[in-house]
């Protein structure tokens, strides 16, 4: 006689029910091993600090962070010194400390991977190596600066909107807590924010693009999107760039060259002022990273990225015309009619 749950009165005996109590526990232990599964990152170009500092935060058993960089690929500028003379350093770090696996090209290594992190120093070859990974489908996040220019800013999002994949890119100042706190505040109608950091150039880049992103992007963060027109008084030692937001609202971008540098931001609102200091933010981007990793939502708009590097190609773009205003949408009109002719 079979035995039966509960005596003879029950309707199902038990060997009959486990077949689906073991199916459940199977799916259970299925999905308990999917939501810890390991994402595989892939990084290319590693010729910042940057490339070291986050798989040392993602490698950290104390953040707890289900997600390690497992392969990279290691590419660098040879005409910008700060990136051909500190690349094999990085590289060694990497694989000596953190194994991380060195491939010849982008290509073989998005097989090994899920997820890619661009972090050349330079903007220029950003296009082209984030390309096969968006092409592969491979959400990607882009270090600062996206690009070195607008066009090739707006060409990596309509590559990204191609083919479905998410990207993002941002600097790590827009976590920094300063930053946040004055983008929070409560100052009441705000008229007028300033942001002011260093500022050096590279020739290769748009002016604000190689190291001004910082104070940018902190700008950005704190008075949001919407600017209109820029006006860019340039001297040798310093920029100030003044942005008209729609509503009247005004943005000023101070960036640092000739003095001694920080980081701040100013907010003027109708009820109060604010004003805090700003720096980097490493663990705060890399918990928004492991929130993308993890869901694929990019916390950073591609309109906010482009609106940005529309800002920096206006003030470059005034300075050639000696401070006038330049509007965005100027900038953004020849940028798609000089990438439609490519």
């Amino acid at each position: 006689m079979c035995p039966y749950w509960f005596g003879m009165h029950c309707k199902f005996p038990l060997f009959a029910l486990l077949p689906a109590l073991v199916l459940s526990l199977t799916n259970v232990s299925a999905q308990e091993s999917a939501e810890k599964k390991t994402i595989r990152v892939g990084m290319i170009g590693l010729d910042t600090s940057h490339a070291t500092a986050f798989t040392k935060i993602l490698h950290d058993p104390k953040n707890g962070y289900e997600a390690r960089v497992v392969a990279a690929v290691a590419q660098s500028s040879p005409d910008i010194e700060s990136s051909y003379s500190r690349v094999d350093g990085f590289v060694k770090t990497l694989t000596e400390t953190y194994g991380v696996k060195m491939y010849e090209t982008i290509e073989a290594m998005l097989p090994d991977i899920d997820v890619v992190m661009v972090e050349s120093v330079d903007g220029r070859p950003h296009l082209e190596q984030a390309a096969p990974g968006i092409k592969a489908g491979k959400p990607t996040y882009i270090d600062k600066p996206v690009a070195a220019s607008l066009e090739d800013t707006l060409a990596i999002y309509d590559l990204a909107k191609e083919h479905g994949t998410p990207v993002w890119s941002c600097s790590n100042l827009r976590y920094n807590g300063g930053v946040v706190k004055a983008a929070t505040a409560d100052v009441g109608e705000v008229s007028a924010v300033l942001s002011y950091g260093p500022a050096s150039l590279e020739e290769h880049h748009l002016d604000l693009a190689w190291y001004g992103i910082h104070a940018t992007e902190a700008l950005f963060t704190v008075i949001g999107t919407g600017c209109e027109s820029v006006t860019r008084t340039h001297t040798e030692g310093t920029d100030v760039v003044t942005g008209i937001w729609e509503g009247g609202k005004v943005g000023t971008l101070l960036g640092l060259r000739a003095s001694k540098t920080a980081y701040g931001v100013t907010v003027f609102g109708s009820k109060a002022v604010v004003t805090e200091a700003a720096g980097g933010g490493y663990p705060e981007l890399m918990a928004e990273m492991m929130t993308f990793f993890r869901t694929g939502e990019v916390p950073v708009a591609a309109e906010e990225t482009i609106e940005i590097f529309a800002f920096l190609a206006a003030a470059d773009e005034s300075k050639r015309r000696g401070g006038v205003p330049v509007t965005l949408a100027e900038m953004l009109e020849k940028a798609r009619a000089a990438n439609a002719k490519k």
